[in-house]
């Protein structure tokens, strides 16, 4: 059986973007592991589960998956996951993936070790492709340089953050992913003009937000042949 490691924030996960991949692979019959930075239950985003922003029936599903499924509410602590022990990563986005998962050395070591390594696949979805721009290769290299990758584009976060780059929920954004993703030398495209933004490249699989969710997850089951 084919087994999936998801790499969950706890700073605020986008309810879709973990949702929908966990549903999917598990439809798929892959065998799933819940991780968060320190073991405790992901935390969903507030934003994500309001019916005005999403509509009535995404917020009641993420809303009764995250209470009612075992693997959100009793994770492993990151630091304590053998990348050797999944053929697969999942990282789910939300604006808190950049407290805490893009920004975990053993978030980093998960995705290194199944993307520059002989075996395993990632899909890493909206903020979460974040990490990319702070995760390096074996060679001391950026892990995205020279990849082609999607991901939240600047272009909507300027319709987010303010002058001072501070989110509704008055915390301030540390970075913008598009912007650290093409310094550490990704190949950017975030296909503003198309419904939905899913690259792959290699063994990796990147997805620009929520609208892509659903084919990110039908894509990376069909990359693990599942």
């Amino acid at each position: 059986m084919t087994s999936v490691l998801f790499v969950v924030s706890e700073e605020g996960y986008w309810g879709e973007e973990c949702i929908e991949p966990l549903t999917t692979l598990d439809a798929r019959g892959a065998e799933i592991t819940v991780a968060t930075p320190t073991g405790s239950p992901p935390v969903v985003d507030e934003r994500s589960v309001d019916p005005e922003n999403v509509g009535e029936e995404t917020a009641e599903r993420v809303r009764e998956i995250d209470d009612s499924d075992e693997r959100l509410n009793d994770p492993e602590p990151i630091a304590a996951v053998d990348a050797a022990d999944y053929d697969a990563v999942v990282f789910p986005g939300g604006h808190g993936t950049e407290w805490d998962v893009n920004q975990d050395r053993d978030a980093r070591r998960l995705l290194r070790e199944h993307v520059a390594g002989d075996a395993g696949k990632a899909l890493v979805v909206c903020h979460a492709v974040g990490i990319l721009g702070f995760a390096r290769d074996g060679d001391r290299g950026f892990l995205v340089d020279g990849r082609d990758v999607t991901g939240f584009p600047n272009a909507w976060e300027e319709g987010i953050v303010d002058e001072h780059d501070r989110m509704p929920d008055g915390r301030k954004l540390p970075y913008w992913v598009e912007d650290e993703v093409v310094a550490a030398g990704g190949n950017w495209d975030a296909e503003l003009d198309a419904d939905v933004s899913v690259t792959i490249d290699g063994d990796l699989v990147t997805a620009r937000g929520p609208e892509s969710s659903a084919a990110a997850a039908e894509t990376f089951a069909d990359e693990l042949d599942l």
